[in-house]
């Protein structure tokens, strides 16, 4: 295991409920009558991209002004709008990172092992997240930083995580990827990547059978989780234990 590579949404932060917030705000600010529910948000996420959500919603609600000539022009300005309520959310310092992923990255860091982001979302989005939680100098904890802006297909394709693979320089087999949905899964997979899986509690009933293992999260000391991390005494993840998972000693078990 040479270098970590890290999904955002739902992964390092339990976004999802900000963005879902965010866009509710946004449909009340430009007079929509949407409002898109917790179970309606979950289904939703099946669909990578929140340009992309907005249009699968608009088709499924009413399909023939969903065919308009100024429905890209509308996506895009609810969009812009749904994008500075997210920021104003995340800025205002009201989401923390998932347990142990602090704690992990700042391991790696310091054994200056290279790590990469690989997300489909925005580059606003990603800054306004990891500025708040892990300072103002977070780009310099990763060797690449691979967003919406660098990625052609969105996720299940993996592109963005070859995109990650050409900025850390390493096989796609000696890296390991961090997932929570089915979708980012698929994607790391098939750019040949072994992953880890912690679900939201949006993603909790996605299929993650091709993952290298699946846990509710990482653990701190203070925040353990509810089982001892297999093959380890403890119960938090830590760069020992993902080591020996990733290095085939637990695949059996796992």
């Amino acid at each position: 295991m040479s270098a970590l590579i890290f999904d955002v949404d739902g992964t390092l932060a339990d976004t999802e409920t900000a963005h879902r917030d965010a866009f509710n705000a946004a449909f009340i600010d430009v007079g929509l009558d949407w409002y898109w529910s917790e179970s309606l948000y979950a289904g939703l996420l099946d669909v990578a991209g929140g340009k992309e959500r907005l249009l699968y919603y608009w088709k499924m609600i009413d399909p023939e002004e969903a065919d308009g000539m100024k429905v890209g022009e509308t996506i895009a300005e609810v969009h812009a709008i749904k994008t500075r309520h997210y920021e104003a959310i995340v800025s205002g310092g009201k989401l923390a990172l998932r347990p142990g992923m602090l704690r992990l990255i700042n391991e790696a860091h310091d054994a200056q092992m290279p790590m990469a982001i690989a997300t489909t979302t925005t580059p606003v989005n990603v800054d306004a997240l990891l500025r708040t939680t892990l300072g103002r100098d977070w780009r310099s904890l990763f060797v690449g930083v691979c967003d919406a802006s660098v990625a052609i297909h969105k996720k299940p394709a993996p592109d963005v995580y070859l995109a990650a693979l050409a900025a850390l320089d390493f096989p796609a087999s000696d890296c390991l990827a961090f997932e929570d949905s089915e979708n980012g899964l698929r994607a790391a997979c098939a750019a040949g990547i072994p992953t880890l899986v912690t679900p939201s509690a949006y993603t909790a009933g996605h299929q993650f059978n091709d993952a290298l293992l699946v846990l509710p999260h990482l653990g701190d000391p203070d925040q353990l989780m509810h089982q001892h991390v297999p093959g380890a005494d403890q119960r938090w993840v830590d760069l020992a234990a993902l080591s020996r998972w990733h290095n085939g000693t637990l695949f059996e078990s796992a």
